[in-house]
This record gives C-alpha cells, structure tokens and sequence, in this order.
C-alpha cells in the first residue's frame, strides 16, 4: 500500500496543503506523477508531493489518520514532471511569493503538463513515419520493379526518409511488407526555427570589453549591465553567451516582450549553431508542448523567451540574461505574482550561474542595490556607433497654438472642409511627420493606449459606459464597433442610444492607437501606416509580419503601445512622436514615474539609431513633471536621484518591502469585516518596523462579481512576516466565502 500526499489543482489559499490518498496497484508511481482523484465528488487531477509506504492494512490506516482515505483513480504519467531543480524552484517560489504551490506548479509547465484536468484535452507527441533499409539488405541481390528500385536507391543515398517523402503509397506498401523498407515513427517537431545566414562575432569596442571583462571576472552573482539606447549591450550578451558555451553551459535569454523574441532568436541563430529553443505565450499550445520537451531531454543549449521561460527545464545553466530588466511584463499579474528576475536569480543559486541584467533606464531596486555593491555594475555609457542621442522637444498641449490646424481633418456633407484644431496632433509634430515622409523616413509613433475612444459617455444624462464584471471604463474599438474591457475582456456592442436616458446623444472620450491611424490615413494619403498592440497581435504571426515589414521599409509609420518602445532597432526610422506622455502618471501606483520616464527613454532612443539624424517629439499637458523633463533628456541619473528620494519620504521600494493583501468576496461587508479582522490580527503580533495601510479599495474594486479591499504591508525585513500572514491566510481563507491572495513586491499599488 502507498500512502500519498498531493495537492489538488485548484490554486485557492484555503487548499495549500497535501490531502492524503491511497494506492495499491503495480504501475510506477513516484513525487512529481500527476494522478486522477475524486475531490469532494469531483474529478480533479492531482500533484503527488510525497509517498509513505505502508503494510498496515486499510482499518489500521483509517484509525490512525481519523477518516478513510480514498484510493486515487489512476495515475496520468510515465515518469516525474520536473527534476529536482525545480521542484526545489517551485518551493522556494511558492514560499517567497506567499503563493499556493500548485499555482506555481501549473505557471511553470505548458498547458499538455500542468498538474489540471484541462491538460487531458491538451496536445499530445506528434508523430511522423520514417523509413530505412535493414541493415543486412543487399539491393544487388534483390529482385524489384525499376519504380520499387528508385525508391529503395533514395532511401540508401539519404540514409532514412519521411514516408510522405517517398512516392506512391502502394509502392512504399509493398517494399515494407516484403521487407525491404523499415517503417518507424519519431517524433516531430511543430514549431520550425527559421535558419539564418551565420556570420562571425562582432569585435567589441573598448566599452563593451571591459562590460565582458568585467562579467565574467566579477564574484558578483548578479550584474547590472546599464548601457544607453543602442550601445551594443546585445553584442555582449552575445559573446558572452559564447564563453559560457565554450564551457559547456547553457544559456537562458529572457525579453520582456514577445515583439523582441523573433529578433534576439534571429541575434542568436545567425551567431551559434542549431541548438535554440523559444517559449513563449504566441507559441500554439503544440509548439509549445514540443519545445518544452525537446528542452528537458537536453536538445536545446539556448533557450529564447518571455517571462516564463524562466521555468525552462533546462539543465546546466551557465549565465541567465534579463534583457530591459526594468520592464513590468516580468511581474506575473496574477497568481502566482511571480518576478522573473527574481527567479532566475533563484535558479542561478542552484547552478553557480551568473545572471546579467540588461537596462537603459534599470529599476530603482536594481539600480540601488548595485550602488551598495549587492549587484555587480558595468555601463556602456555611449552608442555603438557613436551617434548621438537623438534631439528632443517637449510639446506642451495645453497651449493652443501648438495645435495644428488642418483643413482636411474633416469634410461636411457638401464636400467642404471643415478647419479645427487636430487635438492629437501639435503643429511641429504633425509638419515634421510630412517632412520624414518626404525624405523617405520612418517614423514610430507611442501612445500607450489602445482602441479608438477612452470611454463613451451620454451627453444628454452624463451616464458612463462601465464594465459590469469589474466596472472599469469601456473603451470603443472602431474596428469591429464594439466596448472591450481591458480589464477582464468583457465585451458588448457599440450602444445607439443610452441605457439611462434613452437618448442618442452617445460621445466619444479620449483616443488610442485605432484613432491615431485614422486621422493619419485622412491627413497623409500616400503614407503606407501599420499599428501595433495587442488587439493586433491576437492573431498569431502579426506580431512578426508587421515587425519585419516595417523593418523592410514596406511601412512607413508604425503607430503602437510599449511594446515598440523596447529593444528594436530600426535603421531608417529618424522620428518618434510620443503623443501624449501624461497617461501612466495618473495610474495610482508608486511607480508611475519610474514607468513614464522608462518608457519616454525607451521610445525616443528607436530614433536615430543608424547614420541619419534622430528626433523626438513629446506631447504632453504636464511639461514640468520630472519624469517628463528627464525623460526627454535621458538623464537617467538625475531622475534616478529624484525619484530614490521621493520613495524615501514615501517609504516606498526600494527603501520598505511591500505585500499587498488581497480580500474578495461576494458579500461586500463580510469582505471588508475578513479584511479589518486579519489587519487586527497581523497588529496584535506586533512586528518591529510593521506599517499597515488599509484595508481599502483598490483601483478595480470589483472583479468576477466579487468584491474586493486590501492591506498593504511595509516592512524591512519580510521573512517572519511572510511566515506569519502565510499560516494565518490558511486557517481564515475561505471562510464566509472570503478568498485570501498575497502579492509580494506589487508593482502596482
């Protein structure tokens, strides 16, 4: 008899615990199987955690835990899931984090592997057939048609081939069933690497020398790699990746985007042979699936991807690079809310790796821990090519006169022009657009903002068109006339009249990126105009057609969200326009700041990046906010200074560590007493250095028709913390259909 402990698969805080299962049948079963169990009258696939022998019989075992454990349904897998690395990996996540281990367990595996019932419907090994010659075969000593013959001579002189390779069904029949042909099947791959022309390592210059000089020579476990917009800091990603393959480790490469994926692939194709692998969220479930294995069975030196592929199953890892380790899409944005940077360097501890943190504009915890000397420091403080940062001018949106006026922004019903002010647009912006045009330039254009209105809203009654799930804004998408939540992807359509008043006086709010490339392809005929977020990149591939046609000149502006603010470089674009700069100022988060001027750097360093003059254009209503002003700049340091003593007399990162508290519910009182009852709880404790703010309502208050508040932990040291509010969410999650989750380091708060 084996006595089992698993988790079951649903990630709730209440159910953070093994539940105690029988087996006694013959097939392999060890930690790290998943097995089908009956869960309170449910079907539900389980986790095996730890095994117990036992040959007491069922009463004796009854007796000694106080109920009779079920038996399990039957076991799922052949063999263990992750290797002890990870298993150690998802521990320590689960425990940093304050994140049910089985969340961990099901962000670390793709979708055919997760510890769910869902997986049993995922995509499973695809095979091909194959054919050979047995290894005694004579083919002079055989008698066969001229046609079998032909065959048989393809098989010989290629070594084996695929059996749709081979010609007529019945002839491949006949040679199998005489004998002549092995038939065998193997795996195949689903996701094909594009191969690229390969090319010799770049020589670095001084600066990127003593960069890779310094990496490899330095004790540090972790180093910040800050190096401006176009400085090479790819190169020394690249040549280091070289040393430590020279070594015979392997190599984690994580972007933060998956619009960088398809590129760095192609940096690493072109420079090392063969062994790449990608993971990421554009991958099909199959793809997937496939690279994940080909990853674990040791086929793959280098793993490309996004957040995470920092759970790769690759072993023998030598260096881990977090390219623009500043970007928040490293942050999980639900359970569990891991940090990928974070991890790697967890993974690292294990492998005696180094870990290489890549930045222009690098997060104020990075930064300040590499001034104590926790973290490494190198910099590259000039452009590869030495040309110069681009130009830049901050627009100020609130004067009139720098709007321009255009008489074709719109056109009456007569077939006259109507002249008002272009309210995306200011006159210098919009005459410099027409003068790149002229000159055969390309421009990029960010607004981080998708859509084409804000919100709509009745101008007869002033009712606002919100979520019903969560209660966020609705924002209008043009394109197939429809109100999307960006918050929980609710749906409805474009309203003719108003719910409240029943008037037709429905107004448009706001823009986004929909709008933009409406008034560009009214305002600039000829312009050839692409728009990119993730509306666009829901279909698969767009994301990579569109990257590389306007990096082939076949666009001539290309109009997005931050996802082209980061990492690209595009030789002849000389112009970018952020057009308004004030949107993430106004999120109620710690970093706002930090995230405006991130992304105000990122994007004017796309400008100029080969041998033509680059120039930046930064439309905003707030033009003396130091995020803005150093942004346009790209005073990193002086900004870094700012803001370090702004989050001081904020106690706010890097100075505190920070958990959020998370209390949902479906009565909203219950909800808010849960929340009060733990804060008194934590208090009564009485943590040296403890401040609890809250409990209060956060931004989204209402999600999945659930109510929600939270607290908001301050502390210096988080370990005893940790310990305590994890062991108390245990006992009190659950109960009066109250949901506890923790968010360890929020961003966002």
């Amino acid at each position: 008899m084996k006595i089992l402990e698993v988790l079951i698969q649903h990630g709730k805080t209440s159910l953070n615990r093994t539940f105690t299962y029988l087996y006694d049948g013959k097939e392999p079963l060890g930690v790290g199987y998943r097995v089908i169990v009956d869960f309170n009258y449910q079907r539900l696939m389980a986790f095996v955690m730890h095994i117990k022998e036992s040959e007491a019989p069922i009463e004796e075992i009854t007796k000694a835990y106080g109920y009779k454990p079920s038996f399990i349904d039957s076991i799922y897998d052949k063999e263990p899931l992750l290797n002890e690395e990870l298993m150690r990996l998802a521990d320590e996540v689960s425990s940093y984090y304050i994140a049910p281990k089985i969340s961990v367990l099901q962000a670390m595996l793709p979708q055919s592997l997760k510890p769910s019932i869902s997986a049993l419907n995922g995509p499973k090994v695809a095979y091909e057939d194959w054919l050979s010659l047995p290894p005694s075969l004579d083919l002079g000593e055989i008698h066969v048609t001229p046609k079998q013959m032909e065959l048989l001579l393809l098989v010989q002189r290629n070594g084996e081939l695929r059996k749709k390779e081979a010609g007529h069904p019945s002839i491949v029949k006949s040679l199998v069933d005489n004998g002549y042909l092995l038939l065998s099947k193997k795996e195949r791959n689903r996701l094909i690497i594009a191969e690229y022309e390969k090319e010799q390592p770049h020589v670095l210059n001084l600066a990127q020398q003593q960069a890779y000089d310094y990496i490899l020579s330095s004790e540090k476990e972790v180093t910040l790699l800050q190096g401006v917009t176009g400085s090479g800091k790819t190169e020394v990603y690249l040549h280091l990746s070289e040393e430590y393959l020279k070594k015979g480790k392997n190599i984690l490469m994580l972007v933060p985007e998956i619009s960088l994926t398809p590129i760095m692939v192609e940096y690493f194709s072109r420079r090392f042979e063969g062994k790449i692998a990608i993971l990421h969220s554009e991958l099909t479930p199959a793809e997937k699936y496939d690279e994940y294995r080909r990853i674990a069975r040791g086929e793959a030196s280098i793993v490309v991807g996004a957040r995470s592929a920092v759970f790769a199953p690759l072993s023998n890892i030598g260096l881990i690079i977090i390219d623009e380790e500043h970007v928040s899409s490293y942050k999980q944005d639900t359970v569990p809310f891991y940090h990928a940077r974070e991890v790697a360097i967890m993974r690292a501890k294990h492998f005696g790796a180094k870990v290489v943190l890549g930045s222009a504009t690098p997060s104020l915890e990075t930064k300040a821990r590499a001034g104590k000397g926790v973290y490494g420091y190198a910099a590259l403080l000039n452009r590869v090519n030495s040309s110069p940062l681009p130009k830049t001018e901050i627009i100020d949106l609130s004067e009139p006169k720098s709007m321009s006026y255009s008489p074709h922004y719109s056109i009456r019903d007569d077939g006259e022009p109507i002249t008002r002010p272009n309210t995306l647009f200011s006159k210098v912006l919009f005459d410099k657009i027409g003068e790149k045009l002229a000159k055969k330039e390309q421009i990029i254009l960010l607004i981080n903002r998708r859509g084409y209105s804000s919100y709509l809203t009745c101008g007869h009654c002033g009712h606002i068109f919100v979520c019903p799930s969560c209660h966020g804004n609705l924002t209008y998408h043009k394109e197939d006339e429809m109100l999307k939540c960006h918050r929980c992807g609710y749906v409805e359509l474009y309203p003719d009249t108003c719910p409240e008043c029943g008037q037709d006086k429905i107004k448009r709010v706001g823009f986004g990126t929909e709008r933009i490339v409406k008034v560009l392809n009214e305002q600039f005929k000829e312009a050839r105009v692409a728009r990119l977020d993730s509306d666009v990149t829901k279909v698969r591939n767009n994301l990579t057609k569109t990257l590389s046609a306007f990096r082939e000149g076949k666009y001539d502006i290309l109009v997005g969200t931050q996802m082209i603010a980061k990492g690209h470089d595009f030789p002849n674009v000389t112009l970018v326009g952020v057009v308004l700069a004030d949107i993430g100022l106004s999120l109620p988060s710690y970093r706002a700041a930090e995230t405006t001027f991130e992304l105000i750097t990122q994007a004017v360093g796309r400008s100029g990046r080969a041998d033509k003059e680059g120039i930046a254009y930064i439309q905003t209503y707030n033009p003396t906010h130091y995020a803005i002003t150093l942004g346009a700049k790209q005073d990193y340091e002086s900004f870094y200074l700012k803001e370090m003593q702004n989050r001081h007399i904020a106690k706010a990162p890097p100075y505190l560590f920070q958990i959020a508290m998370y209390f949902s519910g479906k009565d909203e009182e219950r909800t808010i007493l849960a929340s009060m009852e733990f804060k008194q709880e934590i208090l009564k404790k009485g943590f040296k250095d403890l401040i609890i703010l809250g409990p209060i309502a956060p931004f989204y208050e209402y999600v999945g028709e659930k109510h929600r508040r939270f607290l908001l932990l301050k502390c210096k040291k988080p370990a005893e913390i940790k310990e305590y509010i994890a062991s108390l969410a245990l006992l009190l999650s659950g109960k009066g259909g109250i949901d506890i989750t923790f968010d360890v380091d929020p961003l966002d708060c």
